[in-house]
């Protein structure tokens, strides 16, 4: 079986390697270490963007009002200096280029999930809050996962602050937005859930999930990525089988002597990829 020989092949692979496969409203096909946490990197991001589509809906929050751009947060540390990002550490020069003006909120989303922005991130956070992004992992059914604090937030990571996942709830989130675009749902209105899906179809960040699958197959997805960790979670809609949820979660220790983080994290796509893409291949047997 598809699933033995992976299972097989993924206990060679140093670290910790979770995943979850499944069509949607279905019990999973196959899982391994399903309910192991791993450092979100980030896939957090995808609670942020509910948190935030759940405020509009709520109307605390205006998704088209130019807010003010600006390099300084709160930690999530009592009691601290406040905190800013780096430029270097970031993928979007194009939020750093409005740093000092202003940009709407829907905008910000936009780069947070497409291009993956941490500065992005923590204006959002900064406007939704850390309690709504609860919420949102609450209301997926989320068992284990936190968002602790925001990106780069140091002083809070060296508190023991932090931001964890694991495959299943990720694929509870994904897969709560895919359903709750076809019908009502606890995440947030059909709406809203079908806007969060174009921003999550529209990732430029293909370097895992997306590469296994043929070219043009529709995939919502986020991943994530921090030295050592590699993350792809999303819903893929096949044209001839019924849409399914995949994440695969990859965390390795990086010894003294072994492979850079380069190395690693090619590894690590390269895996993802060939996981994705023996998923596709057993996507008509994937259990209803």
């Amino acid at each position: 079986m598809i699933w033995d020989d992976l299972d097989a092949h993924l206990d060679k692979v140093p670290g910790t390697v979770s995943a979850y496969v499944g069509r949607l409203d279905a019990r999973p096909t196959w899982t391994r270490l399903p309910d192991a946490t791993h450092y979100a990197a980030s896939t957090m991001k995808v609670a942020v963007l509910v948190a935030l589509h759940r405020a509009a809906e709520a109307g605390t929050l205006d998704l088209d009002t130019p807010i003010p751009v600006r390099n300084e947060f709160d930690s999530a540390l009592p009691g601290v200096p406040r905190f800013a990002c780096a430029q270097h550490y970031d993928n979007d020069d194009a939020v750093w280029d409005r740093v000092g003006g202003t940009a709407p909120l829907r905008w910000l989303a936009e780069r947070m999930i497409v291009r993956s922005s941490n500065l992005a991130t923590n204006i959002v956070l900064s406007q939704v809050g850390l309690p709504a992004v609860a919420r949102a992992w609450a209301l997926a059914g989320a068992r284990h996962s936190v968002t602790g604090r925001g990106i780069e937030d140091f002083a809070a990571r060296d508190a023991g602050i932090t931001n964890l996942v694991t495959a299943s709830d990720l694929a509870a989130l994904l897969g709560g937005l895919a359903v709750g675009a076809d019908r009502p749902g606890p995440l947030a209105a059909p709406a809203s859930c079908a806007a969060m899906l174009d921003v999550l179809f529209a990732q430029e960040h293909r370097e895992d999930l997306a590469a296994g699958l043929p070219e043009g197959t529709r995939i919502a997805h986020k991943n994530g990525w921090v030295r050592g960790v590699r993350h792809g979670a999303g819903v893929v809609f096949p044209a001839d089988a019924p849409p399914y949820a995949i994440v695969v979660c990859t965390t390795t220790d990086l010894a003294d002597g072994g492979p850079s983080g380069e190395e690693t994290e090619d590894d690590a796509c390269r895996l993802i990829a060939t996981i994705s893409a023996r998923v596709w291949d057993a996507r008509h047997a994937l259990a209803d």
